[in-house]
C-alpha cells in the first residue's frame, strides 16, 4: 500500500485562518469562553494558539468540535491553577524550589532559541536553490506503478490447494479471452475484500512498497498488460499494470519552503552550539571531581 501526507498549502492556510480569526475576535474584545469565574479572551486564545506546532493548528483549524475541547480542557487548567494558588500550594517550599528550576529552563531555553535564531530573510532563494541543486537525491520520487490484481487464496491442505489452482486456472482462461474485462472479473473472483470492489485495483506503488514476490513481474509488464499467475505463501497474484510513473525528482517550488525551513532549523542549531562553546571559552569550567564523586553513590 502507498502513504501519502502532508501539511501542504491547505494546511497552512487552515492555521492561518484560525489565527485571523482569532485576531478578529481580538479586535472586537469578544470572551471566548468562561466557566464560574474564569473567562478566556480572544488574545489570550490567540496567543495560546501561537504557541502550537503547525500541525495541531491545522487540527484545530479543520476541526470546529476539536478546537471547541481544547477550549474546554484550556479552561479546566485554568480552574486547576486558580485553585492550586487560591489554596497557596505554589507557596509550598519544595513547589517553590521546582517552580523556580522550570522557570530557569523555560527562561534559558527561550533566550538561546532567541541568540540561537537565523535572521529574517535567511536563507535567500538563491541560498535554497543552492540546496536544492546539491542535493537532488533526497527529492528523488522513484518510479510508481498503479497496479490492479486479482487474488486467490492457497489452501492449508491438500484438496484446498487444488481447489485453488483450478480456480487460477479458471481466471487465466477468462482473461485470455477476447474482450476480457478484468476489473469486472476481479470482482467477481478476488479473494482481495478490499480491492476486488475497486476491479482489483490496489493504487500507486513504488517497487520497494510491493510484496517483494511480485516486484519483478510488475517491473516487467507493459501498460495494460497483464501478468501470469504469480505464486506467493498466501496464494496467487494476476497483476495488471494500469499506469506507470516514471522515476522523476519533485521540482523546486513544490519543495523551497521545506527546505528553507530545514535550513533554518540546521543553522539555529549550530548557532546555539557556538553560542554556548563561546561562553564556555569565556568562563572555562571548573569542575571539583572529589565534590561531585561524594553526590552519586558508587557504582556496585
Amino acid at each position: 500500500m502507498s502513504q501519502n501526507g502532508s501539511s501542504g498549502p491547505r494546511g497552512r492556510a487552515a492555521a492561518a485562518f484560525l489565527l485571523l480569526a482569532v485576531a478578529a475576535c481580538a479586535r472586537a474584545g469578544e470572551t471566548v469562553a468562561r466557566a464560574g469565574a474564569i473567562e478566556v479572551g480572544a488574545e489570550e486564545l490567540r496567543a495560546y494558539v501561537e504557541t502550537l506546532a503547525p500541525e495541531e493548528r491545522q487540527a484545530l483549524a479543520s476541526n470546529p468540535a476539536l478546537l471547541s475541547q481544547a477550549i474546554r480542557t484550556y479552561l479546566a487548567r485554568k480552574a486547576v491553577l486558580a485553585e492550586a494558588v487560591g489554596k497557596k500550594w505554589d507557596q509550598q517550599p519544595a513547589v517553590r524550589a521546582q517552580l523556580d528550576r522550570v522557570r530557569d529552563q523555560a527562561l534559558t531555553e527561550l533566550y538561546l532559541s532567541e541568540v540561537s535564531r537565523p535572521p529574517d530573510g535567511w536563507p535567500t532563494e538563491a541560498e535554497v536553490k543552492a540546496a536544492y541543486d546539491g542535493n537532488q537525491a533526497a527529492f528523488a520520487v522513484p518510479t510508481q506503478f498503479r497496479v490492479a490484481q486479482i487474488f486467490v487464496a492457497a489452501g492449508a491442505d491438500a484438496g484446498s490447494e487444488e481447489k485453488g489452482r483450478k480456480r487460477i486456472e479458471a481466471v487465466s482462461k477468462k482473461l485470455r479471452e477476447k474482450g476480457a474485462d478484468f476489473a469486472a472479473i476481479a470482482r467477481a473472483e478476488s479473494d482481495d475484500r478490499e480491492s476486488a470492489p475497486r476491479g482489483g485495483e490496489i493504487g500507486w506503488l513504488a517497487e520497494a512498497q510491493m510484496v517483494p514476490g511480485i516486484r519483478k513481474p510488475v517491473a516487467a509488464l507493459a501498460k495494460d498488460s497483464v501478468s501470469a499467475p504469480v505464486r506467493l505463501e498466501s496464494g496467487w497474484h494476476v497483476l495488471k499494470l494500469l499506469d506507470l510513473r516514471a522515476a522523476s525528482v519533485r521540482p523546486f517550488p513544490e519543495v523551497k519552503d521545506a527546505i528553507a525551513a530545514r535550513l533554518r532549523v540546521e543553522r539555529a542549531k549550530a548557532n546555539r552550539q557556538a553560542y554556548l562553546a563561546r561562553l564556555l571559552e569565556q568562563q572555562p569550567p571548573v569542575v571539583n571531581e572529589l565534590a561531585l564523586s561524594k553526590l552519586m553513590p558508587a557504582a556496585r
